[in-house]
């Protein structure tokens, strides 16, 4: 009886641990085909504006394709559907001119052309497509209409003065009586209406001929509105219009616009941009052309104040010296000229030939160690690349000379929960060997993907080649998300 009671407990103990499996294997299944959203679809290009001159009025500009994100995936913008022209360079496409995700202006693509080297007279740099269009700056915002109110607002039977001194009104009920009180003689109550003005306007229903407009005479020339294919007077008119010309089917309708439109410019009224300047001269700005209106993100990150400022560039400047002191000792570049010894130090020299005697050497002021190497053209930019995340600065400059004596540094850095600055990645280059490792020229931060989180947008520029490359930095690392063609 014993065997059979502990058989029964155990069929019952399988049949219950079945029974709550299937449960857990029901409500894992619910779980797993829960409905979800669907995901939402991002094409969004990233080019980059270059001009010389002034912005609204520049001597030369083009506009550089870079990256197209679609369909989950970042694609090269100079060639992706290029049939004739690539879909990120489509004649119409709006760009918008960003410094760190915020808008600066508005770049309507004119015209596009893909520029081919001539072998006889061969230009640097004018090869691969590039767009062309007008400029546009933002609107400024409206003035509002609001006025400060000189006089505080108050609430009635209450003095902000003395209110602390009992008060009396006659609007105060009386007590007990749970109602208003009644007025003083030669007050008006203050329920009552105002006297009829015969000038105060009246609003009046309307009912038949009984409208107020009903006697104004017809003005022929007062505009109307009517719609599209409107009959003739006198003649019926169906109310539910079913259907609407495209107001671009009338070659005669006029269009608002603040000087010549973007569609009317030609070639001739575009500067076009050849060659590359130099960097004095070249400005270059982050151009974003997407297919929806999103939430601005602004991804800078200011100073607190200069002390801050000054103690992140003496950081930054080390870790450039560091990295130049290492390029040159693997690469055995010679280091900058040490500095002679101070003027009127005595020199020593050899005593002439058969002279046994030989005075004592008398002690010379040290050499003072060789100044650092000077940095020239200094850039510090700070930027929160997502909401939450650490600091993050990038730091480029070059030495004098020309050749292999100039060298090229750039240095991007992120600040750890301590403060302490961590390298996540260091470009040192020469004059000489630029096809090797090209110099990195900062663009700006730029949101390529549309998911609130930026990259930063660098210039890979060889001796005569460049390319353009996206990084993401997390953690103090940094991993290169995409590298476009070269273009030479």
């Amino acid at each position: 009886m014993a065997r059979n009671h502990i058989g029964q407990s155990r069929l019952k103990a399988a049949r219950g641990g079945a029974l709550v499996c299937a449960l857990f294997s029901l409500a894992t299944l619910h779980a797993q085909t829960h409905v979800t959203a669907t995901p939402q679809k991002v094409v969004r290009a990233v080019g980059v504006y270059e001009w010389t001159g002034d912005l609204n009025k520049p001597t030369g500009a083009r506009l550089v394709p870079v990256s197209l994100f679609i369909d989950g995936k970042l694609q090269d913008a100079d060639v992706y559907r290029a049939d004739p022209i690539p879909f990120a360079l489509d004649t119409g496409n709006v760009y918008e001119l960003q410094k760190a995700g915020i808008p600066q202006g508005t770049l309507s693509l004119v015209f596009s052309r893909k520029l081919v080297p001539d072998t006889k007279a061969y230009t640097e740099w004018d090869d691969g497509w590039f767009g062309y269009g007008k400029f546009a700056q933002l609107a400024p915002p409206k003035k509002s209409n609001l006025r400060v109110s000189t006089s505080p607002a108050k609430i009635n039977a209450f003095d902000d003065v003395n209110d602390d001194k009992p008060h009396f009104s006659t609007r105060s009920a009386a007590p007990g009586s749970g109602g208003a009180a009644t007025p003083a003689p030669g007050t008006v109550p203050a329920a009552s209406t105002p006297a009829d003005d015969p000038d105060r306007p009246t609003i009046r229903r309307h009912s038949g001929d009984d409208s107020p407009t009903s006697g104004v005479p017809d003005d022929p020339d007062r505009p109307t509105l009517k719609k599209h294919g409107t009959a003739p007077s006198g003649t019926a008119v169906n109310e539910n219009v079913t259907a609407v010309g495209s107001p671009q089917s009338d070659s005669d309708r006029p269009t608002l616009h603040r000087g010549k439109a973007p569609s009317a410019f030609s070639e001739a009224d575009l500067p076009k941009l050849t060659g590359l300047p130099g960097d004095k001269d070249l400005e270059q700005m982050v151009a974003v052309s997407d297919a929806k209106d999103r939430q601005l993100h602004d991804f800078s990150r200011p100073w607190e104040d200069d002390a801050e400022r000054a103690k992140i560039l003496g950081k930054m400047q080390e870790s450039a010296r560091a990295a130049l002191t290492a390029y040159e000792a693997t690469n055995k570049v010679a280091a900058p000229a040490q500095q002679t010894a101070a003027d009127g130090a005595p020199v020593l020299k050899r005593a002439p030939a058969g002279v046994a005697h030989r005075a004592p050497a008398k002690k010379t002021a040290p050499v003072p160690a060789a100044p650092p190497e000077a940095l020239m053209d200094e850039k510090l930019t700070g930027y929160l690349l997502s909401y939450g995340g650490s600091p993050t600065f990038v730091y480029s400059a070059h030495t004098e000379g020309l050749g292999p004596a100039e060298r090229f540094v750039t240095i991007v850095a992120q600040q750890n929960a301590q403060g302490a600055l961590e390298i996540a990645l260091k470009n040192v280059t020469d004059g000489a060997h630029l096809d090797r490792t090209p110099r990195m020229r900062l663009v700006d931060a730029v949101d390529a993907e549309a998911s609130n989180r930026a990259s930063l947008l660098f210039e890979l520029r060889a001796q005569n080649s460049r390319q353009f490359a996206l990084y993401r930095v997390i953690g103090a690392r940094s991993d290169q998300s995409f590298l476009s063609g070269t273009m030479q």
